[in-house]
């Protein structure tokens, strides 16, 4: 009598959809930036006890990740941009590596990393604002509620501990916030179907053929600006961190994840990163964490998680033009 063998086939594992990966790497991109502006102020101090010169460790890490970058370029053989990318390239280095990290730098010696962490949670809305008018997207309006009321609670809870007073720092720490939406949307530009038929420019390229093209420009600054008096280890520590991880690696992900993800709702995962460098300044720099931070840290996080649930769109296309009748008499 035959045998008779019954082989099951394998359990297929779920597959996440384009927008939950994106999502989700949007996620680990905001973890890896969670830290920057701890490492930020670990690397600078403050100004009553100065470590790195801001404009070292701005313009230092750009170098850093420069020559890193341009490794890594010559190893995966990645195509050199084309003349039409120059320009978005040039928009994207503007934020990301010159316009955020300077104000920034300036801004943590002055304010503590809390503080700076509440005023950069503006940076969402700004992402999503800049995103809306250049990618054509059509947020719903639940979508632009929920984004409102998480940048409303981070308003509140930015004057609540700033006592509603203003200063230079909070100046410093807007204009970052505004450099950085911008160099978040070109940058996701560039990864994008650019409409002419060619191949995007690979997420991971993006970030790196920025940091290359600013080489000329960093690598001086940066030899020009090294410090001269003894800092401690940490810094140094602080600087590595905020050149390898939040000048270039956490841009693979982050760029990726809006790719994937859309730029209107993975940008709003950075409503989270205030409260997450609160937390990670705690191990870091020994600052310290209340039950009201925890409280405004849950309810924007819960924001985040219904704005996943809101439509996002494209703009409606132009419509097509009116097609004129052919009134001639055919011929028998």
């Amino acid at each position: 009598m035959p045998i008779l063998c019954t082989l099951s086939a394998p359990a297929r594992r779920p597959h996440l959809s384009p927008q939950a990966r994106g999502w989700l790497l949007g996620l680990l991109g905001v973890l890896i930036f969670a830290l920057t502006i701890p490492m930020t102020r670990l690397a600078s101090g403050s100004l009553a006890a100065p470590q790195l010169p801001a404009v070292f460790v701005a313009i230092g890490r750009a170098a850093l990740a420069g020559l890193l970058a341009a490794v890594w370029l010559w190893a995966v053989r990645a195509p050199w941009p084309r003349a039409a990318q120059w320009r978005q390239l040039g928009l994207t280095a503007s934020g990301v590596v010159f316009g955020f990290p300077l104000c920034l730098g300036w801004a943590v010696q002055r304010v503590d990393a809390a503080h700076a962490a509440v005023v950069s949670g503006l940076l969402p809305i700004a992402t999503a604002v800049i995103g809306a008018v250049l990618m054509r997207q059509r947020p719903s309006r639940g979508f632009w509620a929920t984004a409102l009321l998480g940048v409303v609670l981070v308003l509140g809870f930015a004057l609540w501990q700033g006592g509603a007073a203003l200063r230079l720092a909070d100046g410093l720490l807007l204009l970052a916030v505004a450099w950085g939406g911008l160099g978040y949307v070109f940058g996701a530009r560039l990864s994008a179907p650019q409409g002419d038929g060619r191949p995007a420019m690979a997420p991971e390229q993006v970030i790196s053929w920025v940091l290359v093209a600013c080489l000329p420009i960093t690598l001086p600054l940066a030899l020009a600006s090294w410090p001269t008096t003894p800092v401690r280890a940490a810094a140094w520590g602080g600087f590595i961190y905020v050149a390898v991880f939040s000048m270039w690696l956490g841009f693979f992900a982050w760029y990726r994840g809006l790719q994937l993800g859309g730029m209107l709702r993975v940008s709003q995962v950075q409503l989270l990163q205030p409260f997450l460098s609160m937390w990670l300044a705690v191990p870091v720099l020994a600052e310290s964490l209340d039950a009201a931070t925890v409280a405004f840290s849950l309810a924007v996080m819960a924001t985040v998680f219904v704005s996943r649930r809101m439509a996002v769109g494209s703009a409606p296309a132009p419509a097509a033009p009116p097609v004129t009748p052919n009134l001639a008499r055919r011929t028998p």
